[in-house]
């Protein structure tokens, strides 16, 4: 068995997706490369052939009909055979040094005596433009190089929570848990991290710089203008996030320290929500902000209170024009301050 099978979602990657799989190929025979071509209409899928061939034993190439990232992460849980699961995006890459200790760390847990769940890493904005790239660290918040489970996280703070680039889950984990992430929708990481923590028992954190991820295409999913433009995808996330916590509140609130860290990633997410849509001050999306909230409130009228009325709601949700307006400048602010896009 592999130590780690690493899916790396392409569609139409060519002018990219080398630089990603070169940075994975350093992890050499403990490594399970799986590049899935979701359809893709340039030479993707050709030179993911080319590097299957070269490198047989470690890289695999799987093609598939266009279903969007959240179908090719599918296709990657799918075919993967390592004991630890990560996906990489084609137009992002890893750094050599933080990957062989992660290696050598996952190594070292594989043949403990405690199973472990979910390994924590820091990532790295690499936006184009900017000279200093600020790093995503989870230090204040968990234990450094020890397992720990969820009682023995220090501290949640609104607005940092893990994403896709942070996590390696384990293989079994996520196929037990039935995690099924929807196609043709953007922004559907957040299920693929959110939805498996309850299932999660034992945890370990790494304080390296591993994932760089890349911002600066124009035709990015996170790029705002591309966000604004797909707003019903990310409320349709946001919405499939709602109604799992929802559906599985009995099993998240059993353990306290997930139950608070799940809720304040739900908030967040539809904190996010609800600032795109009033960035553009039209009827239609102001409609749509107050169906968000109403959907909450059908859903679980106590989560749309928590959600709603808790301090950050408060100025998120201030009614009328001027508070909008208050709403986006705190927005912009944060932005200038954690160059998020």
């Amino acid at each position: 068995m592999k130590l780690l099978s690493v899916a790396i979602p392409c569609y139409n990657s060519e002018a990219y997706m080398s630089k990603c799989i070169d940075s994975l190929l350093v992890g050499g025979e403990e490594v399970e490369i799986i590049i899935v071509d979701d359809g893709s209409k340039d030479r993707t899928a050709e030179i993911a052939d080319e590097y299957a061939k070269k490198y047989p034993t470690i890289v695999k190439a799987v093609h598939k009909p266009n279903g969007g990232h959240g179908s090719a992460v599918n296709a990657g849980i799918e075919n993967a055979t390592g004991l630890f699961f990560k996906v990489v995006d084609s137009d992002d890459w890893v750094k050599e040094i933080a990957y062989r200790k992660i290696l050598s760390t996952l190594a070292e847990l594989a043949g403990g005596e405690t199973q472990l769940d979910l390994l924590i890493s820091n990532f790295v904005y690499n936006k184009v433009g900017e000279k200093r790239h600020k790093v995503m660290r989870y230090n204040t918040m968990f234990p450094i190089e020890e397992l720990f489970t969820w009682k023995d996280v220090k501290r949640t703070p609104k607005g940092h929570y893990l994403l896709m680039h942070s996590v390696i889950f384990r293989t079994k984990l996520l196929k037990d848990c039935g995690l099924k992430l929807p196609e043709h929708t953007f922004y559907v990481d957040n299920i693929y991290v959110f939805n498996p923590l309850p299932f999660v028992k034992t945890m370990y954190y790494l304080d390296v710089n591993f994932y760089y991820y890349y911002i600066g295409r124009e035709d990015q999913s996170v790029n705002q203008k591309i966000m604004l433009s797909r707003i019903d995808q990310q409320l349709r996330v946001n919405k499939l996030m709602i109604d799992y916590y929802v559906e599985n509140y009995g099993m998240i609130r059993s353990q306290r320290e997930r139950h608070k860290y799940m809720f304040n990633y739900l908030e967040i997410i539809t904190a996010i929500s609800s600032v795109l849509l009033i960035t553009e001050d039209t009827e239609e999306n102001l409609a749509k902000r107050k169906e968000l909230l109403d959907y909450i409130k059908e859903k679980n009228f106590w989560l749309y209170v928590k959600i709603r009325y808790s301090i950050e709601g408060t100025y998120i949700y201030l009614p009328g024009k001027g508070g909008r307006k208050i709403t986006l400048a705190g927005y912009k602010l944060l932005q200038k301050i954690f160059h998020f896009n």
